[in-house]
Formats: structure tokens, C-alpha cells, sequence
């Protein structure tokens, strides 16, 4: 791997860890894809799309009582 290629995914991971915290979510086999299928339609990355769903959620929750 080129040096300039390791220096650069050195300071992705880096500052990655500096600035995002990573949350590890279980799915049940063959959801993933349907998930990543419709997130792209919506035309979002996977990542972006559960990010949205959390804080749509979040708000619709506010004030709510919980079940």
C-alpha cells in the first residue's frame, strides 16, 4: 500500500474516533439488504438513513410516555 494511502486512512480513523461514537446494530438475516435497498431509493447511505430514523424518532417521541 502506498505511504500516502496508509497516512490517509490513518487520519480517517483517527479523527473518526475523535468525532463519532460507533453503535453496532443486529438485524435479522436478509433485512440488512432490504434496508440498504431502500435507503438508497430514498437516496440516502445506509448510514445516513438510520441516522435519520433515530432522530425522527427521537422528536416524534419527545413528551411521549413510554409503553
Amino acid at each position: 500500500m502506498p505511504r500516502d494511502r496508509e497516512k490517509m486512512i490513518k487520519y480517517n480513523n483517527t479523527y473518526n474516533q475523535q468525532n463519532y461514537d460507533r453503535v453496532s446494530l443486529m438485524l435479522p438475516k436478509g433485512q440488512k439488504e432490504a434496508v440498504r435497498e431502500h435507503a438508497e431509493a430514498m437516496g440516502e447511505s445506509l448510514n445516513a438513513f438510520v441516522n435519520r430514523a433515530i432522530r425522527e424518532a427521537m422528536e416524534r417521541d419527545k413528551g411521549a410516555k413510554a409503553p
